[in-house]
């Protein structure tokens, strides 16, 4: 939108610009053609007021010698006016070929003076001076012909000129008033695009947010443009991370009471059963009970230890019991580990084939403060997750590592198994959620809950190639304060 902004101001700007450009030049011009008209119709008075001399001269002439006649220094004074005159028009700039014609009429002047002082200068020769009369006064008639010829031809350029140049002046007004006139207009619609371009956005803004006010997470802003794109997208981010926020802490409020009622249940039952499996052992040592009997005794025992340890699970879930924490190898606690899952049935022979556990330790890894028995229930539970998920056989790798930057260790396990289904991936750490059709779904929730109490995290990615891979970070802030 700020590009915009300055993209429209700017145009407006040269628009303006030009506009004033335009105007003060067509000013201007306008202003040099009214120059030019006042100089050519002074021009053109200048001509009328030669000829006007002209013709006075030549009155001069005709009333000479009746009672009428004018003083010489009247004849003198009209000369020298039409003299003026023509020295007046020789001076301004003007075509060659007009000039050419100014300096013809000024010789006819010339000679038409001579005449004239030869006129009035001659007294006794009577023929002679008629002579110089008659030439006197046909020098005049050519002269005022040709003074009006030159008139009568500029006063008809000069009246196209004037037409010409007051209709360019005209068309410039017209010109000018319709750029006085589109300037408001301009600067409105901009002033409309721009309002336009900052309200609906804000009121979409705005909308959004008493939406989510109302606690309609789901809703989400249409796509906008510029910066309050931006704006729109960090607002739907909000209110996603504001929904899954919510839905944790429904989940979170569900699991505490979820938590006590597990807890509660399996007090309820423990004791009960501790009962009943008593009573079945008490009836399995009867030596009066027939080997059939014994054999479902036996089984209804399997079936109490297993409904004991989903009731430990559930008690551990409930109420996880408090870490020991102590300064603890975990590539020690990882062999342990290891030796203990070997034995256990899962990692024995599948259809022929095994699963092997391969480990990569880092040999300089420090010691953490940690409960070593709820480390072991942790590698434990996510040796069986991979074991699992390995019906044909494998291979399980472990690794250890440590960064000196780093304030904590990172314990690796990889397996080759079918992976995890991206649509779950992000539930396997949820209570009660489970893919195995004898599952509790509590493993990896208790594992997970175990590591948290640690101040660490887990997480888990599925291979490029084939199977999952958990990753544990575990502090050893702990153990560098015990060793110092």
């Amino acid at each position: 939108m700020k590009r915009k902004i300055i993209i429209g101001l700017s145009v407006f700007s040269l628009i303006f610009i030009v506009s004033g450009m335009y105007a003060v030049i067509s000013i201007e011009k306008a202003t040099a053609k009214l120059d030019t008209l006042i100089r050519l119709h002074q021009i053109e008075i200048l001509r009328e007021h030669l000829l006007i001399e002209i013709k006075r001269s030549q009155t001069d002439l005709y009333l000479k010698d009746t009672k009428f006649a004018r003083s010489i220094d009247t004849v003198v004074t009209h000369v020298r006016s039409m003299d003026r005159m023509i020295d007046t028009c020789i001076e301004c700039h003007h075509t060659a070929a007009v000039a050419d014609r100014i300096k013809t009429l000024h010789a006819q002047i010339e000679r038409y003076k001579d005449a004239l002082s030869r006129v009035f200068t001659i007294r006794a020769n009577t023929e002679r001076r008629r002579t110089e009369e008659e030439t006197a006064l046909v020098s005049g008639m050519s002269l005022i012909t040709n003074v009006n010829s030159i008139t009568a031809l500029t006063n008809a350029k000069l009246q196209k000129t004037t037409q010409a140049a007051f209709q360019e002046i005209a068309n410039t007004k017209k010109t000018l008033y319709i750029i006085l006139a589109c300037i408001p207009l301009l600067a409105i619609g901009l002033a409309i695009v721009f309002i336009n371009g900052f309200t609906r956005p804000l009121a979409e803004i705005l909308h959004a947010t008493r939406r989510l006010k109302l606690g309609q997470l789901n809703y989400r802003i249409g796509e906008l443009r510029d910066e309050f794109g931006e704006v729109a997208a960090s607002f739907n981010a909000m209110a996603a991370s504001l929904k899954e926020d919510c839905l944790r802490m429904q989940w979170a409020e569900q699991l505490i009471v979820l938590g006590e009622m597990a807890g509660g249940l399996a007090h309820e039952i423990k004791n009960p059963l501790a009962g009943i499996k008593a009573s079945m052992e008490v009836l399995s040592d009867d030596p009066s009970v027939t080997p059939e009997n014994r054999v479902v005794l036996r089984k209804v025992l399997d079936q109490i230890r297993k409904i004991e340890v989903i009731l430990k699970s559930l008690l551990n879930f409930a109420r996880p019991p408090k870490p020991h924490f102590i300064l603890t190898d975990v590539n020690s606690v990882m062999d342990a580990t290891v030796s203990l899952a070997e034995r256990h049935p899962a990692f024995s022979s599948r259809n022929g084939n095994m699963i092997e556990i391969a480990k990569d330790f880092d040999r300089r890894l420090p010691d953490i403060m940690a409960d070593p028995l709820q480390l072991q229930q942790i590698f434990m539970n996510l040796l069986l997750n991979s074991a699992d998920a390995m019906p044909e056989g494998g291979a399980i790798t472990l690794y250890t590592s440590h960064r000196a930057e780093e304030p904590s260790v990172r314990i690796r396990i990889t397996d080759t198994g079918h992976g995890i289904d991206d649509a779950t991936i992000d539930k396997i750490f949820q209570p009660f959620f489970t893919t195995k059709a004898q599952g509790t779904g509590l493993g990896l929730a208790i594992t997970k809950g175990l590591i948290e109490q640690h101040g660490g995290s887990i997480e888990v990615v599925n291979e490029p190639q084939r199977g999952v891979s958990f990753t544990i970070n575990l502090p050893i802030n702990q153990a560098e304060e015990v060793r110092t």
